[in-house]
């Protein structure tokens, strides 16, 4: 009877073994260094709300933010984007979720990170980062109360890629 059951401890001792080195390897791939996770945008708004900064009028949910000591750090995973440097519109969304954790927790991000496919980019949350964020901020709102605003063409591939390029109706003028 004893024998069975340190089989038993045995195999599970071994599937977890098993697991936990999937789970490194997969930490590995896709591009998170170490920390704890402590938030994952889950597509499940009961699990994983959306991080809010109401002096800002912002709302978002970063897909994970990492603890590692006391700074807690932002990761936008963009898994199917290649390119040698970030495209200005995910600095831009990296710098909204460093505002939200730092509007939330109470803690400024020393800087947040963006995955691409083969790349994993470490931006500074500086000055300058939070200065072009609050001046964007400031654009959108005052291009809302406009009644016609166009939408920006300057990246054609984008726009043929768009899912609203059969409605746009400026889809010629970039």
């Amino acid at each position: 009877m004893g024998i069975p059951l340190l089989l038993v401890a045995l195999l599970m001792l071994v599937v977890a073994a098993v697991l936990f080195r999937l789970g490194r390897r997969g930490r590995a791939a896709s591009g998170l260094p170490r920390g704890t996770v402590v938030y994952v945008d889950s597509h499940d708004w009961e699990r994983s709300p959306p991080l809010r900064a109401p002096r800002y009028g912002l709302v978002g949910r970063p897909d994970y933010l990492l603890r590692d000591g006391r700074a807690i750090i932002p990761v936008e995973v963009k898994p199917s984007r290649q390119a040698p440097e970030p495209y200005e519109a995910d600095l831009l969304q990296l710098a909204a979720y460093c505002l939200l954790v730092e509007e939330t927790y109470r803690v400024t991000p020393p800087h947040g990170l963006i995955v691409y496919q083969q790349h994993t980019f470490e931006v500074p949350f500086d000055e300058a980062m939070r200065e072009e964020l609050l001046a964007v901020l400031e654009e959108m709102r005052q291009a809302g109360d406009d009644d016609d605003v166009l939408r920006s063409h300057d990246q054609p591939a984008r726009c043929i890629a768009c899912s609203m390029r059969g409605h746009c109706g400026e889809e010629a003028l970039g």
